[in-house]
């Protein structure tokens, strides 16, 4: 059906569509215009911090509450409302950031117009354009293809199916495929909605969940809390209504209102609504952060991923160096004639890549040869050929590569006069390219199998050379310091590699072949732990490398900016793009570095690191608060007390000792090393520490029963264990005590000592002097239990220790 299409079409395929051909399509509406967000759509981030269970089960306590007449114990609500206000803006202001730099950084297509080749935007794309394709592009909008010269297309984001697929005419090339090698040209046939790529868009929107350990941990605990939320709120409001005299009685003296306003204080006070608030405001805020630094976050939570890589993976041009490749010099070896015209054909061909550009200015086409039949570069054999009609002095084929890939070993070998060569220029870290030539010309059988006949002759050694970027040193020196493995991987000569890496601090000597890189995967493992350096590795090896360094167990970031790097920047970890790059690398690229600055990735990994690791300071919080508020209902639940707290109460230590602090606490500077495992660790303080204030307060409440306070002192006296408690939580967590953290857990402090000092806000929470009696057992419960605090910190620490040392070693311990 496809070729029935591309058979149906009446315009000029050299030529493409004219003026007045697009015009009418526009009209038409046959544009490729497709909104699609570069992050999480406005509704996505409303329903995101909005429309959740939690949020759901807190209106509905505001509510009855409003009904109830007591509107001063729904503050929670207000509470509630301003964590889902503040989540939505600060989403919305990391979104309006992020997208703006996505606007100004958009691929850009390449169509052909009334006989010219022009560059536009993708939703400029019209049905029937004429898409000109070349190796790193993204293919904008369905097509079909009319012409091709050894083009391969990977589909495996649309398709699933990994390896690169060869297109001729009439095939179909797919939206959002990459070209990998080779030209070619193709009729667009679908455009906008109807193309492959946003008929599927969640395949093909930007924002995706990448994998967070944060986000996981976080919906685990709260699955765990919705299932407890509704058999746990009956034990409570059983027990409440048996304290307020039975069903019956407490429904015929309306002493059930009372019974609910407990039950609601103890629901509210499980959920942890505040820990989402944070994760979510901790993951924008970096986002943020890093585009004002100039690096585009496609996905928010690879903020947090780059914190937890222990390998990067480092293409060396445009990586390490600065991507601005100038020629160097040619060293003949053989003088045949017709070599100078056909290097100069090589700079001027419409597809030179930025290496065969550099030969425009050396060797000028003053007089332009025609190519008769040709082979375009490819990555994977890293050599292209042509031949040029046989009225010219460059007869046969000439084919311009890498050397050890178009002569095999010999340009290895020093004995001989081209390996002597190579060697010599390859170690003082130039690119070597190699001119050959052999008598035959290339025919049709030889262009389809991508080959030359014929036995090569070494014509010139071409050397060019990259300036080392100034702040690389710098970047991999603090990868060292943080113990995050670097590998540097390149399709250049191992040697050259080699004379690079050692030039910005890395002690290497001779890079490794990939060309004598082991099929078995166990092998290969232990030849990437012992080596650092990788030259000639072919874009399948790139990805096979990042694929077997995951396999060991590592968290693998790779860098890159050619077509070359984009699979394996796709499968790896965390994929990180150059903006200099191919506009395929950049599209798969969860980060883009718009700058080109290699020295962002410190600050990159520091932002990542400061998000997880501030964020399991702050779950700590949060976590302790779920489970002393689940322990107090399920105990007072089981032994039928009343709920010693009303929910206004409950709102001065959520406020003042968690939610408050948290938001500062999760915003610190943070450069604690990332370890797996946060939730382990958050539950191992959490747990004991929520059983020991829900213990106390228990303990509290029986006593002061025995003791005959009044209710409402007995609350008051739980309301001030609960707050002293909570900010000795506060201040453990937040060792080493900083000045900031000094100022913000005093400002708390004072805040609740005027709550609980000032008459009119003592009146509001109904705080009330609980005597000299209770004034005892408070100060009693409250040395006990910050001192069994102490001591569950301390022991929580050994804990860690002895886990981090068991399963990653002495140095994370």
């Amino acid at each position: 059906m496809d070729q029935a299409i591309a058979d149906s079409i009446e315009f000029d395929d050299a030529r493409g569509l004219s003026p007045a051909d697009v015009a009418e399509r526009v009209r038409a509406g046959q544009t490729n215009a497709f909104t699609a967000d570069s992050s999480r759509s406005a509704g996505n981030i409303v329903r995101a911090n909005v429309l959740t269970l939690f949020n759901g089960i807190v209106g509905g306590c505001f509510l009855v509450l409003l009904l109830l007449g007591r509107w001063q114990d729904a503050l929670f609500g207000v509470a509630a409302l301003s964590n889902a206000v503040i989540g939505c803006v600060q989403e919305f202001r990391a979104k309006a950031a992020l997208d703006r730099l996505a606007l100004l950084n958009a691929p850009r297509a390449r169509v052909r117009r009334d006989g010219t080749d022009v560059e536009l935007a993708p939703s400029d794309v019209v049905r029937d354009d004429l898409l000109v394709l070349r190796a790193g592009d993204q293919v904008p909008a369905d097509a079909i293809m009319v012409a091709s010269a050894a083009l391969q297309i990977d589909e495996s984001m649309l398709t699933g199916e990994s390896d690169a697929v060869d297109k001729r005419p009439g095939d179909e090339a797919l939206s959002g495929s990459i070209v990998v090698a080779g030209e070619g040209t193709a009729r667009v046939v679908r455009v906008g909605a109807e193309s492959y790529a946003n008929k599927f868009a969640s395949e093909a929107k930007r924002f995706q969940l990448v994998s967070s350990e944060l986000r996981t941990s976080i919906d685990r605990v709260l699955r765990w809390v919705g299932w407890g939320v509704g058999p746990i709120g009956l034990l409570v409001l059983n027990a409440q209504m048996m304290v307020a005299g039975g069903w019956v009685q407490a429904w015929q003296q309306g002493t059930w209102s009372q019974a609910v306003v407990n039950t609601i204080a103890a629901l509210t006070a499980m959920i942890p609504l505040g820990l989402v608030l944070m994760t979510s405001i901790a993951f924008a805020v970096g986002a943020a952060r890093l585009a004002g630094q100039k690096v585009l976050v496609n996905e928010l939570p690879a903020v947090e991923g780059l914190a937890r890589v222990d390998v990067i993976c480092l293409d060396k041009t445009g990586t390490l160096t600065a991507g601005e490749i100038r020629f160097d010099d040619a060293l003949p070896l053989d003088e045949r004639a017709g070599w100078r015209q056909a290097l100069a054909w090589y700079g001027a061909a419409p597809d030179a890549n930025a290496t065969a550009q550099c030969l425009r200015e050396p060797f000028p086409a003053e007089t332009p040869l025609t190519a008769a039949r040709r082979i375009p570069f490819s990555s994977a054999r890293k050599w292209s050929a042509v031949s040029f009609d046989a009225d010219t002095t460059a007869r046969g084929t000439w084919v311009l590569g890498a050397p050890e890939m178009v002569f095999g070993d010999v340009a290895g070998d020093a004995t001989t006069e081209l390996g002597a060569a190579v060697t010599r220029l390859a170690s003082s870290g130039r690119r070597t390219l190699v001119l050959a030539h052999t008598a035959e010309p290339l025919d049709d059988d030889d262009v389809d199998a991508e080959r030359f006949s014929g036995a090569p002759v070494a014509v010139a050694v071409l050397t060019f050379a990259e300036a080392v970027r100034p702040d690389a040193a710098g970047a991999l020196s603090y990868f060292r310091e943080q113990g995050v493995q670097v590998r540097v991987i390149s399709g250049d000569n191992p040697r050259t590699v080699a004379a690079i890496a050692r030039e910005v601090g890395l002690e290497v000597d001779d890079g490794y072949d990939a060309r004598r890189l082991p099929d078995d995967d166990g092998e290969l493992g232990l030849i990437l732990e012992q080596n650092t350096v990788f030259g000639r590795v072919t874009p399948d090896q790139k990805k096979r490398i990042v694929t077997s360094l995951q396999a060991r167990g590592h968290v693998v970031a790779m860098t890159g900016d050619g077509v070359n790097d984009a699979l394996a920047i796709k499968t790896a970890d965390i994929g990180i793009a150059m903006n200099s790059g191919a506009a395929a690398t950049k599209a798969v690229a969860r980060l883009v570095l718009l700058d080109g600055r290699f020295s962002h990735l410190p600050s990159v990994v520091a932002e990542g690191r400061q998000v997880i690791a501030n964020i399991e300071r702050v779950s700590m919080l949060f976590l302790t608060k779920t489970v002393y508020a689940t322990g107090l209902a399920v105990l007072f639940g089981a032994l039928v007390m009343e709920f010693p707290f009303l929910p206004r109460q409950l709102s001065i230590t959520d406020g003042l000792t968690i939610g408050i602090p948290a938001f500062f606490l999760a915003l610190l500077p943070n450069t604690q090393r990332y370890v797996p495992g946060f939730l382990k660790r958050s539950l191992s303080f959490a747990i004991p520490a929520g059983i020991v204030i829900a213990v106390s307060l228990t303990v509290y409440t029986r006593l002061a029963m025995d003791l005959g306070l009044a209710v409402e002192q007995l609350r008051t006296g739980a309301t001030i264990i609960l707050a002293i408690v909570a900010i000795w939580v506060l201040t453990v967590l937040s060792r080493p005590v900083t000045r900031v953290k000094v100022l913000v857990i005093g400002a708390m402090f004072i805040a609740l000592t005027a709550i609980f000092t000032v008459p009119p806000l003592g009146e509001f929470f109904q705080l009330r002097d609980p005597g000299e009696d209770g004034a005892v057992l408070i100060t009693m419960i409250v040395v006990v239990a910050i001192a069994a605090i102490e001591a569950v910190r301390f022991a929580h620490r050994r804990f860690v220790r002895r886990l981090l040392a068991r399963e990653y070693g002495p140095r994370h311990a």
